[in-house]
C-alpha cells in the first residue's frame, strides 16, 4: 500500500539495500539477515520464525528419532532461530528438546518457551522444575499458562517467579480458537509480555479483537498451529503457487504460509513444527527478504479462497 505522496513499500526496501550495501553488507548477507521483531515489553529481538515441538517432537527414548530431532535443533540454530515452544503435555518433546541442547553444549541463542499445565494450582511451581529439568536450563525464558487451565492462580506463580529473577517473561496460550472471550479478559487485566494463540491463513479470527488489542497492550505475540497441523500444507500442495510467488521470495507453500502469518504487525513469531531438517531450512527463509504488505495479505487470501 502506498500513502499519499509517501514513497512506496518496494522504494523504502531498496532504500534500506541501498544504505546496507554502502556500509559494506552484500546483497547475499541483506537477503540472509533473519527479520527479528521486538518484544515490545523489553526490547529484546526474536527472530519471526521459531520452532514448535507439539507431536513432532514427542518420539520417546526412539534413538533414531531423537537424532533426527537434534538435527532439526542443530539446523534451527545455525540458521539463526531462537524460540524454541514445548509444554509437559507435549509427551518426551522436553526431555527431547533438552537432550539436543546438552548434546550441543547448551546454546547461548536459545530462547526457551514452556507452559504450566495442571488443574491443582499448587502443582504448578513443582511442574516447572519438572519441564526446566528436562530442558536442563538454568531458567525458562519465557513461561506460558497453557490454555487458560487454572489461569489465575497459575499467573500468580509465574508473576512471582518473574519477579524473583526466576522467569524473564510470562504469557497464556490457547489454540483452534477456544475460549477468545476470556482469553481477551486476561489479556485487558493482566500484565502479560506474550500471548500465544492460532492463527494462520484460514484461521483468521484472532485479527477481529484478539492482535488489535495486543498491539494496544504492547503484548508479544506467538502464532502456533500455522499449517493446521500439516492439514493446510497437505490441501494446497495439489495446486501450483501463485504466479506472483517470487514477489514475496517464496518458492514453497510454508513460505507463502509462514510469510501471510509475520507480515502482521502483530506478530512476534510463529512457531511451525517439523521432524526434518529440510522442511525446517525451507521454513525459515519465511524470516528472510521481504514482506507482503496488507494488499498483497489480501491477494494470498483471495487466491486460495478460490481454490
Amino acid at each position: 500500500m502506498r500513502a499519499a505522496n509517501g514513497p512506496t513499500r518496494r522504494t523504502l526496501l531498496q532504500a534500506a539495500l541501498a544504505l546496507s550495501l554502502a556500509s559494506g553488507v552484500t546483497e547475499r548477507a541483506w537477503a540472509d539477515t533473519l527479520i527479528q521483531r521486538p518484544i515490545p515489553s523489553s526490547g529484546e529481538l526474536l527472530p519471526l520464525i521459531g520452532l514448535g515441538s507439539w507431536i513432532t517432537f514427542n518420539v520417546g527414548d526412539d534413538a533414531e528419532l531423537r537424532a533426527e530431532c537434534a538435527a532439526v535443533i542443530e539446523a534451527f540454530f545455525a540458521e539463526g532461530g531462537r524460540l524454541i515452544d514445548s509444554s509437559p503435555m507435549y509427551g518426551s518433546s522436553q526431555s527431547v528438546i533438552g537432550a539436543a541442547l546438552q548434546s550441543m553444549g547448551r546454546p547461548d541463542q536459545v530462547f526457551s518457551a514452556d507452559k504450566v499445565w495442571i488443574s491443582d494450582p499448587a502443582e504448578g511451581r513443582s511442574q516447572i522444575e519438572q519441564s526446566r529439568r528436562h530442558w536442563a536450563v538454568t531458567r525458562f525464558d519465557l513461561m506460558q499458562v497453557h490454555n487458560l487451565l487454572s489461569w489465575e492462580a497459575h499467573l500468580d506463580t509465574l508473576l512471582q517467579m518473574k519477579a524473583d529473577g526466576k522467569l524473564r517473561y510470562v504469557g497464556i496460550t490457547t489454540s483452534e480458537g477456544r475460549r477468545h472471550e476470556e482469553f481477551e479478559r486476561v489479556m485487558r487485566r493482566q500484565p502479560l509480555d506474550f500471548i500465544q494463540l492460532s492463527y494462520n491463513l484460514v484461521n483468521r479470527q484472532a485479527e477481529q479483537r484478539l492482535l488489535p488489542l495486543a498491539q494496544e497492550r504492547g503484548i508479544a505475540v506467538i502464532a502456533n498451529r500455522p499449517f493446521q497441523q500439516g492439514v493446510l500444507i497437505d490441501r494446497l500442495k495439489r495446486h501450483p503457487l501463485p504466479p506472483w510467488a517470487g514477489e514475496w521470495q517464496c518458492n514453497a507453500w510454508s513460505q507463502l504460509l509462514l510469510k501471510f502469518i509475520v507480515s502482521h504487525p502483530a506478530l512476534t513469531c510463529a512457531i511451525p513444527a517439523t521432524s526434518q531438517v529440510a522442511h525446517l531450512r525451507e521454513n525459515m527463509q519465511a524470516a528472510r527478504g521481504v514482506l507482503p504488505d496488507e494488499s498483497q495479505r489480501k491477494q494470498l487470501v483471495e487466491y486460495v479462497d478460490a481454490l
